[in-house]
């Protein structure tokens, strides 16, 4: 498994990435993950969309509780060609209680937790904390990566206007 440091930081220390990392204009790797009702969700049932796909390490901490429902908001204006899903290793039953809480309905939130499928296959899997880094991965209707941002220090946010900008002149 290809192993990358020096990417993303935690309070400064650096962390090491595990998995393949992803390029733009490639093939969106495909992956399975599991949904909060314990279905399977695969890149292939979003075919055809423009995808936000976004890793966040856990819901339950703050900036990626802000983050998450920052897309959430996003979505409601982005069009019904427009699926974000919102990726990380918490658990489905963790991840229900947060949308339930948060009234999060325009997001798609998905576990890596079982395999880190999606983790190693986007090489955003941190090694030392078996939790993903903070990214985000634009997609285009023709399944071809149009954005990718690892966001250097997990603790800080993404670039939510470039991320908009790709998904809207994405095709």
């Amino acid at each position: 498994m290809p192993k990358r440091t020096g990417v993303v930081t935690f309070q400064g220390d650096p962390l090491t990435l595990t998995g393949d990392q992803v390029g733009l204009r490639q093939l969106a790797p495909a992956f399975t993950a599991i949904k909060p009702d314990l279905s399977s969700a695969r890149l292939s049932d979003y075919s055809g969309k423009k995808l936000i796909i976004a890793s966040v390490p856990s819901l339950d901490t703050s900036v990626c509780s802000m983050e998450t429902k920052r897309f959430n908001d996003e979505a409601k204006n982005l069009g019904d060609d427009v699926e974000l899903l919102i990726i990380s290793m918490d658990l489905p039953f963790a991840q229900a209680r947060w949308q339930q809480e948060h009234d999060a309905t325009e997001v798609t939130l998905l576990s890596d937790h079982r395999s880190a499928d999606f983790g190693h296959a986007y090489g955003v899997l941190i090694k030392e904390l078996r939790l993903l880094a903070r990214a985000v991965f634009v997609v285009g209707s023709d399944g071809r990566i149009v954005y990718d941002e690892i966001v250097k220090e997990i603790t800080d946010q993404p670039d939510y206007s470039a991320v908009l900008d790709a998904v809207r002149s994405a095709s």
